[in-house]
């Protein structure tokens, strides 16, 4: 199974800033995103992938389910062959909301730079992270955004399937998960009990432990300091690193359970050549305080096709 995929990859200020963003909270119990309007606020979902489109598929088959849609969903792809271009440009007609494919060549592990230049693209005040190999519970856009604050950044959680279950899933098309599902391991992250989600929230002056794969910021706060830094070239730590600026630059780590859920598709662990150097660059961005990223989210967007 996964032949597809490559050993390369798979892998408080104004009020302008954050525009009615007290109105966020509101929205929880919405149960259809076209039965209401959320004056001024645009969320941004981006989702990046290297050729695995199988998994895309289900990806976007779980944004499509979503009780609350992202007003645009872009594709973040670090140089994938053709048959990703052609799932996406089949779906696209039917696709709920705006599908978008942001695509650069195959140059080896630049996930920070498609990243950036995705977000530089889209056109949300609010960014939803999530990686190309995660399926998504229903209410994982409304979650992201009722938890949504201020000078804050979110990191949720992930379930892991096994890989019979991913194999079972990928022959099936059936994205009906719960914690209760074979084949779920970190079965307590696919539990979602929205009404108790403060239980388990919490604020901390941390970028430990955060992943990409559920992740969601104010864009002004990513351009703020830069977005990703495009020296981080192969697997690890890029997100990480991101988040230690977010925290120099006064945005908190907000940790979200209870809420948020998706669950992963196993894949073979990835090389991991680079991480000692990159977990140093991390190290160095946390003494040294650093804010802005010399080559990063600006550079990127200079360069965007």
């Amino acid at each position: 199974m996964n032949e597809n995929i490559d050993n390369k990859k798979t892998g408080l200020e104004s009020s302008g800033r954050y525009p009615h963003a007290y109105e966020i909270s509101c929205y929880f119990c919405i149960l259809k995103r076209d039965a209401i309007a959320m004056p001024g606020i645009k969320c941004s979902l981006i989702i990046s992938t290297y050729n695995w489109p199988a998994a895309l598929e289900l990806v976007l088959k779980s944004v499509s389910a979503q009780a609350y849609l992202p007003d645009e969903v872009i594709i973040a792809d670090d140089g994938s062959g053709d048959d990703t271009k052609r799932l996406i440009d089949d779906l696209r007609p039917a696709f709920p909301t705006s599908l978008l494919h942001i695509w650069h060549e195959d140059n080896g592990f630049r996930k920070t730079i498609i990243l950036n230049k995705a977000i530089h693209k889209s056109s949300g005040d609010y960014i939803i992270q999530v990686d190309g190999d995660v399926i998504l519970e229903k209410h994982f856009i409304r979650d992201h955004l009722a938890s949504a604050e201020p000078a804050t950044f979110l990191r949720g959680t992930r379930a892991l399937l096994t890989e019979d279950k991913t194999s079972e899933v990928f022959k099936s098309k059936n994205i009906n998960l719960s914690p209760f599902s074979s084949g779920v391991q970190n079965r307590n992250n696919a539990l979602r009990l929205f009404a108790l989600r403060a239980v388990g929230s919490r604020k901390v002056w941390s970028s430990n432990s955060v992943r990409g794969s559920n992740l969601s910021f104010w864009k002004a706060d990513f351009v703020k300091v830069n977005g990703y830094n495009n020296d981080i070239s192969g697997w690890g730590h890029e997100d990480e690193e991101l988040a230690a600026r977010f925290i120099n630059s006064g945005v908190i780590k907000k940790i979200i359970k209870l809420c948020a859920v998706q669950y992963h598709l196993y894949h073979p662990i990835l090389s991991k050549k680079d991480e000692p150097w990159q977990r140093e660059l991390v190290d160095r961005t946390k003494i040294e305080k650093v804010q802005f990223c010399k080559n990063g989210y600006q550079q990127s967007a200079f360069n965007a096709t």
